[in-house]
């Protein structure tokens, strides 16, 4: 009984019927193509997306507020980016308007005009933390919301943000 030679560990097996390997010449493997390339664009692809998706995530989740006194204060280096301003709205100062409310809002002895564009939320008054989401267009803060803090918690965590336009703390 005889049997046909076996073929080397990875290599393919070699047909009996075309003979035996030329002398000299080790037998030649018939290896399929790897698809490493493609394994390495599909993955730098992948940790791209991923990358993307995280920055992205992440820099609309660390929006930053300035209360009003630091805003005016960095005024000329926020230019017409969007921000949330904090401050504590003026007694007085609230009137409607067509396209929504122009109020002003305090910190400290610093006040802004806001005019926002859009309804107000329910718990919106005077002498109440308010955050609003716009940017400045001249000396006028253009909004277009406006976050109402309602629970004591706020003013208990931030003592020290919450300050009614007399000066006492909220």
């Amino acid at each position: 009984m005889t049997t046909a030679p076996t073929a080397p560990s990875g290599a393919a097996p070699r047909d009996p019927a075309a003979g035996p390997p030329p002398a000299g010449r080790a037998p030649v493997t018939v290896t399929r193509p790897r698809h490493t390339v493609r394994y390495v664009v599909v993955g730098i692809v992948l940790v791209g997306a991923l990358v993307f998706l995280l920055a992205k995530g992440l820099g609309s989740a660390l929006d930053f507020y300035l209360p009003a006194d630091q805003a005016v204060a960095q005024k000329a280096q926020l230019g017409d980016k969007t921000f949330n301003l904090e401050g504590v709205v003026a007694p007085g100062s609230i009137h409607s308007t067509a396209s929504g409310v122009d109020f002003v809002v305090t910190s400290g002895s610093t006040r802004v005009s806001v005019h926002n564009t859009g309804s107000p939320p329910q718990l919106f008054q005077p002498d109440i933390p308010v955050i609003a989401v716009g940017h400045f267009a001249g000396d006028l803060f253009a909004s277009n919301q406006i976050l109402v803090k309602h629970s004591s918690t706020y003013i208990a965590q931030h003592p020290a943000r919450v300050t009614a336009p007399d000066g006492s703390k909220q």
